[in-house]
């Protein structure tokens, strides 16, 4: 692997790990395509550290299980901008 992209996968886990952030977020961060960042966490991450691997899966799988509260108060928040106007 190479060393850019194993630096990258080091760096998104890493900030994952102290922002909690979403893949979007992420992706927008480290200017790459959330693709990218789900191929570095899921595929190049578990080979390279297994123990940081399920750390960040733990992140991710928390924002799974919230992601229709999120969806719903973006709804919301849009219809009130909608309403106001």
């Amino acid at each position: 692997m190479d060393n850019k992209i194993y630096n990258r996968v080091l760096d998104e886990a890493n900030y994952i790990l102290q922002t909690n952030k979403t893949i979007r977020e992420v992706s927008e961060i480290f200017g790459v395509s959330k693709s990218t960042v789900h191929k570095d966490i899921r595929e190049r991450l578990f080979i390279i550290d297994k123990n940081m691997y399920d750390r960040v899966s733990s992140v991710f799988d928390y924002h799974a299980c919230i992601k229709h509260i999120r969806g719903g108060e973006a709804t919301k928040r849009k219809f009130l901008v909608k309403k106001c106007n």
